[in-house]
């Protein structure tokens, strides 16, 4: 076991660190507004008067705008670039090393199941590192105006105070929170990645080139796209649970009651809330993560 270990160590390359972060920051400070709506409307299951009701994305942004100004499209920014950044740079870290020791153990490229089962290692890992980030992130964005009747404890001035604050009355279990969807959710990654590397190799093929010869910027744009609409469509459900589970201003004994009390009181329909802007947000910005890595890669590590 640690004869692998430190083989999979040999292939880290901390370029991938780099190109990772540069594309997962770039995005979601592009993007951010619509990551913040697609989270209160996952949270909102109608049984709480107090949080803002929205007809739409159109009137959700104008909403908040009216009664929070620009800034409120960008509450919980900070820890989303920083989680962003993060999970996108170890991912793609801990993926291409995986994938080098895979590949350097059979001889040869990886098949479909291989990639799969990179990506969802590569997953487990980033999760284990960065879900503080996202328990931060989630309650920063459900911060709404004037709710005068939240205890001092889960009002937060900003990422450095919501960590402490999460920590010091909820422990290290409450910087976990959402962590078991969140595990079920390494299989949207798993997904995303087998589909965009078998897009490109399917696609080099195609043209009759070498399956490792570089695409266009379109191409990737296109490939990186279409993978996340297909892992987006099929998984979005662990997110809806993990960010329900994280909301401060819900209680939830678990997975189980989530699932219950959704079901019961939204139906199928609510493990679906927010799916419009969540696609509307991650589709492009998956697309400018992975063009912008493919061409920080390019000149970092130069072939």
């Amino acid at each position: 076991m640690s004869g692998s270990v430190t083989s999979i160590l040999g292939h880290v390359h901390y370029e991938h660190l780099v190109a990772g972060v540069s594309g997962g920051v770039a995005a979601t400070m592009i993007l951010h507004p619509l990551d913040l709506i697609k989270i209160r409307f996952a949270v909102n299951d109608g049984q709480l008067a107090t949080i803002p009701q929205y007809k739409g994305i159109f009137n959700a942004f104008a909403t908040i705008v009216r009664q929070e100004g620009i800034a409120g499209l960008y509450r919980g920014v900070t820890p989303n670039v920083w989680g962003a950044g993060a999970s996108w740079g170890l991912y793609f870290l801990f993926y291409n090393a995986i994938k080098a020791w895979m590949e350097g153990e059979e001889k040869g490229t990886l098949n479909a199941g291989r990639h799969m089962l990179a990506a969802a290692e590569a997953g487990v890992m980033t999760l284990s590192m960065t879900n503080p980030l996202w328990v931060v992130k989630t309650r920063l964005c459900l911060q709404y105006r004037n709710m005068t009747d939240v205890p001092a404890h889960k009002h937060y001035s900003g990422m450095i105070d919501a960590l402490r604050k999460v920590y010091v009355h909820e422990g290290i279990l409450g910087l976990y929170k959402g962590f078991l969807p969140g595990m079920l959710g390494v299989s949207h990654g798993a997904l995303q990645f087998m589909a965009y590397e078998e897009l490109k190799r399917r696609y080099n093929l195609y043209r009759h080139v070498a399956i490792t010869n570089k695409l266009t910027s379109v191409e990737y744009l296109t490939c990186a796209a279409i993978s996340k609409l297909f892992a987006a469509s099929v998984t979005y459900p662990y997110q809806v649970i993990r960010a329900r589970l994280q909301d401060q201003h819900h209680n939830y004994s678990g997975i189980v009651d989530v699932l219950s009390r959704t079901w019961r009181f939204e139906g199928w329909r609510g493990f679906y809330k927010g799916i419009v802007p969540n696609l509307l947000k991650v589709t492009p910005a998956t697309a400018i993560t992975f063009l912008i890595y493919e061409n920080v890669i390019a000149i970092l590590m130069p072939t």
